[in-house]
């Protein structure tokens, strides 16, 4: 581990490292478990990736997608252990997120949680509403074309009130509407399982991001492969359109 932290670049760090946590129920699969097994662990893996990033990497912001709005779809056993579970992790890792300046806030749509989710969560965004040192930005019952959609009722709502110029809107404007206003948008994207999809994911927030998939399962991802990933990230060259340096 140390050796890898000395080949990542203090100064190259991205601002915004956003996860796609995918492969529990594979991960509980190959070991002959219930899918709820690898959920289990796959908590257990978040909380070493916060923990290390808003620790020893000194990284600013980081997204978990943690619930998708078609994750509704799945059996309703397995939606109800995943409520279960997010509570308990946010309730769990409040004290320490408190102490150790973890800052939580969540992109999604509140409304359509379980009213004790809804209350454990909105408890937390209060109490670490102060906190500096990581953004830890959970996407709960989120998905992309909703957020996009909703944006853009937010803006007709604005212009009728006569509080927006549509003439004057632009691509800045325009993202205050979304639900990550505040956050820059991920320089790096990272999707765990082997998939190579965004899934519905930060669609808008994606434009220039860096993807890296890989075919390591959500609950073994490690510290060491986040080191791992920026080291790959720190040799990319970021055009934005532009040309190529020569």
């Amino acid at each position: 581990m140390s050796t890898l932290i000395k080949q990542v670049r203090a100064d190259g760090l991205p601002r915004h490292v956003a996860v796609i946590m995918d492969g529990n129920g594979r991960w509980a699969k190959a070991r002959g478990l219930p899918r709820v097994a690898g959920h289990q662990a796959g908590a257990q893996a978040a909380e070493r990736l916060i923990r290390f990033a808003g620790g020893k990497l000194g990284l600013k912001n980081l997204t978990l997608f943690a619930f998708s709005t078609e994750n509704w779809n799945r059996p309703a056993e397995e939606v109800d252990f995943l409520m279960h579970l997010l509570d308990q992790f946010i309730t769990e890792k409040l004290k320490e997120f408190i102490r150790e300046g973890v800052r939580l806030i969540v992109s999604g749509d509140l409304g359509g949680l379980p009213s004790q989710i809804r209350e454990t969560v909105r408890n937390a965004i209060e109490q670490t509403a102060q906190n500096d040192r990581l953004l830890l930005n959970v996407a709960l019952n989120y998905g992309a074309r909703q957020e996009i959609v909703r944006a853009c009722q937010r803006v007709a709502s604005a212009a009728v009130a006569g509080k927006l110029n549509l003439v004057e809107l632009d691509e800045n404007s325009f993202a205050c509407f979304l639900y990550t206003d505040g956050i820059p948008d991920p320089d790096i994207i990272i999707r765990t399982s082997g998939e190579m999809r965004l899934s519905n994911f930060l669609l808008w927030q994606a434009a220039y991001a860096e993807l890296y998939f890989t075919g390591t399962l959500w609950p073994d991802f490690t510290p060491a492969e986040l080191l791992k990933t920026i080291a790959s990230y720190q040799k990319r060259e970021r055009r934005f359109g532009g040309v190529r340096n020569v």
